[in-house]
């Protein structure tokens, strides 16, 4: 997945200006999730988010360009998805938005994203299991383990993740978050 460096390097330039502490994070093909501790005095999560949104769609964009002049005649390596899909849950569900083209949108990201200030310890670790569960939970794997975009490795290295989560998952096992 050629996009998952570009990813990492957008974080990676973000994080630099904006520091956070990335405590989970899972990438799956049409959606991530991430646990974020933030610096004392500074709660602001959405410029954070802003800023990985807006750099990775530039670096996606000047990746599709540089292929585009490098190979002529020939389509990308990767190309921009041209239509935002239908919301399928929540409070927007069944809306299709239509692309801000005059403020040369696309249809990389979803306009919004959700937030969640964690309450306590248990709340901490249920949501850094849910990170490490999800493509479990979506059917890419059978193990958490399993998915290579995930801090489950890092976790796993640091002795942070329960020997459960690295064994096969039974359904119902980890409960979930919603």
């Amino acid at each position: 997945m050629e996009e998952i460096d570009i990813l990492r390097e957008a974080v990676q330039v973000t994080h630099a200006r904006r520091p956070f502490c990335i405590d989970a994070w899972v990438v799956l093909p049409d959606h991530l999730h991430a646990v974020w501790t933030l610096p004392l005095g500074d709660p602001n999560y959405s410029d954070r988010w802003g800023a990985n949104k807006a750099c990775f769609s530039k670096f996606v964009r000047l990746k599709c360009q540089s292929d585009v002049g490098r190979r002529p005649g020939f389509s990308p390596a990767l190309t921009l998805p041209t239509e935002l899909p239908v919301v399928s849950s929540g409070r927007y569900a069944g809306l299709k938005p239509g692309l801000r083209k005059d403020k040369g949108e696309c249809a990389i990201w979803q306009r919004r994203f959700w937030e969640h200030h964690i309450r306590d310890e248990a709340d901490y670790a249920a949501h850094l299991r849910y990170c490490w569960i999800n493509p479990v939970k979506h059917g890419f794997v059978s193990r958490p383990a399993d998915w290579p975009f995930s801090s489950i490795h890092r976790d796993i290295r640091l002795g942070k993740v329960d020997p459960e989560f690295v064994a096969d998952v039974t359904d119902g096992q980890y409960g979930e978050i919603e």
